[in-house]
C-alpha cells in the first residue's frame, strides 16, 4: 500500500506546478493523469509557443459567479513571479500584443521547465493512470488507480474542464466535487468561435481567411478591440473569442469594422478628390477588397459613385460598417474552445488555500474551478496562482509521512 502526503489528479499546468511547489516544500507528492503525455494542452497553446502569462493580469480580467474569489491567489503569486521562474530556466520569450507573453521557441520549454521543477521536488508522475474510485477516511483519501490502492493525506483535483476533448478532457473533476457534496455551476464552452445562421454564413463564405481589426460589443456593453477572422463556419479571431464569454444564445453582437477611422472625414476627402469613384472601391482603401465586395452584395454598401451618396445614405453606411449587428447561431463548442466557463462553485472553496470548506484535505485548482480569464495568458496565470496557493496550504496542513 502506497502513501503520499498528497495526490494530484491532472498533469496539466495547474497540477504540475502545484506538484513542483509542494514537492520542493518537502512533501511526498504523486501526480496522476490518464493521458500518455504530461502537459498536452500546454503544448497546443499559443500556436505551439504557449502564451504563459500576461503582463497586465488583474482580477477584473476574470469571470466568476464569485468575482472576488480570484483576488487572493493572483495577489500572492503574480505574473512577475512566474516570469522570474521562466527567466531562471533561461527560456527566451517575447511580448506579442496587449501584454501577452510567448516563448520564442516552443511550448515544450514550459512543459520541460515544469517537469524539471517536479524533479527538483522529487515528485512522482504516473501517466496512463485511470482513477476509478475515490473515498475519504479518517487518515485522508483512498484512491483506486489502475485497480491498485493509493493513500494520501490530501487530494488535489487539477483535472481541467471540458474544452478540447481531443486532448483527453473529461468531467472527472466535476464528478469528484459532486461526490463530496460540492455544487458545480453549469459549464459552457468559453473563448470559442461563433457559428452563423445558414443564409448569412453562405453569404460570408467567400471571406473565409480574411482578418480585420475591429471592435466587437456584446449586448451587455462589454467590448474588445482586436482582430476578427471570417471562417468557413462563422466568426473567430481574438475579439470574437473574447466576446464569446459575454454572449448568450439568441443575442446579437455589434461589430465596428473601422475602429480607427473617421469615416465621415474620409468620405468627404475622397468625394472632393474622386467624385466618380464608387463607394465600394473607396472603402477598399480601408478594408480588404473581398470584404467590401461581400458587404455590397449584402446591401451594406450602396452600389453608387461617391458623388451620388446622400447624407442619409452616408449616415446609414456609417451605421452598417461601424455598428454591424450579427446574431450568431451558436458556438463551435468544447471541440475548439480554449477553456470551460463555470465549474466548481468557488463559494464552497477557500480563496486563500483552494480547499473545500466542508471537506478537509480536498482541493480544486485551475480550470476545474469557476474562474475564467480573458484570452491572452490569463488562464495560465490562474493555473499558476491557484496551484501556488494550494501548495502553500498543503505544506501547512500536512504533517510529513515518514
Amino acid at each position: 500500500m502506497e502513501r503520499f502526503d498528497a495526490v494530484i489528479i491532472g498533469a496539466g499546468a495547474a497540477g504540475l506546478f502545484c506538484a513542483a511547489q509542494a514537492g520542493q516544500l518537502g512533501l511526498r507528492i504523486l501526480v496522476l493523469d490518464n493521458d500518455k503525455k504530461a502537459g498536452r494542452k500546454i503544448l497546443m497553446s499559443g500556436g505551439g509557443r504557449c502564451n504563459f502569462t500576461n503582463l497586465y493580469t488583474e482580477p477584473s480580467a476574470y469571470l466568476s459567479a464569485n468575482p472576488h474569489f480570484c483576488k487572493s491567489a493572483l495577489a500572492r503569486y503574480t505574473q512577475w513571479d512566474f516570469i522570474e521562474l521562466v527567466q531562471r530556466h533561461g527560456i527566451a520569450y517575447h511580448e506579442k500584443t496587449l501584454g501577452q507573453l510567448f516563448c520564442d521557441d516552443s511550448a515544450q520549454q514550459i512543459v520541460d521547465m515544469l517537469l524539471k521543477e517536479c524533479e527538483a521536488g522529487q515528485v512522482t508522475i504516473r501517466l496512463r493512470s485511470e482513477v476509478s474510485q475515490v473515498e475519504k477516511n479518517e487518515q485522508g483519501f483512498v484512491i483506486i488507480v489502475n485497480g491498485k490502492e493509493v493513500n494520501a493525506r490530501s487530494l488535489v483535483i487539477a483535472s481541467g474542464g471540458l474544452s478540447m476533448p481531443g486532448l483527453g478532457a473529461t468531467p472527472f473533476g466535476y464528478r469528484i466535487a459532486e461526490q463530496f457534496g460540492l455544487k458545480v455551476l453549469p459549464t459552457r464552452a468559453a473563448l470559442v468561435p461563433f457559428t452563423l445562421h445558414k443564409p448569412l454564413l453562405e453569404q460570408l463564405h467567400m471571406l473565409s481567411g480574411v482578418s480585420v481589426p475591429a471592435i466587437v460589443t456584446a449586448e451587455n456593453g462589454t467590448l474588445f478591440k482586436e482582430n476578427i477572422l471570417f471562417t468557413h463556419r462563422g466568426l473567430s479571431g481574438p475579439a470574437i473569442l473574447q466576446i464569446s464569454n459575454y454572449w448568450q444564445p439568441g443575442e446579437f453582437v455589434s461589430i465596428n469594422l473601422l475602429p480607427d477611422s473617421d469615416l465621415e472625414t474620409f468620405l468627404e476627402q475622397e468625394r472632393n478628390s474622386h467624385p466618380n469613384q464608387s463607394v465600394k472601391n473607396t472603402l477598399a482603401k480601408l478594408l480588404p477588397k473581398r470584404l467590401t465586395e461581400c458587404l455590397q452584395t449584402l446591401g451594406q454598401i450602396p452600389d453608387i459613385a461617391l458623388k451620388q451618396l446622400t447624407p442619409n445614405q452616408q449616415k446609414q453606411l456609417a451605421a452598417n460598417l461601424q455598428s454591424w449587428r450579427v446574431q450568431p447561431n451558436g458556438t463551435e463548442g468544447y471541440r475548439t474552445a480554449e477553456v470551460t466557463m463555470g465549474g466548481v462553485d468557488t463559494h464552497q472553496l477557500s480563496s486563500k488555500t483552494m480547499e473545500a470548506n466542508q471537506v478537509k484535505g480536498l482541493y480544486f485548482i485551475g480550470e476545474v474551478v469557476d474562474v475564467t480569464g480573458w484570452l491572452g495568458g490569463y488562464n495560465f496565470q490562474w493555473a499558476w496562482s491557484s496551484a501556488w496557493a494550494c501548495a502553500q496550504a498543503l505544506r501547512k496542513n500536512i504533517k510529513k509521512i515518514i
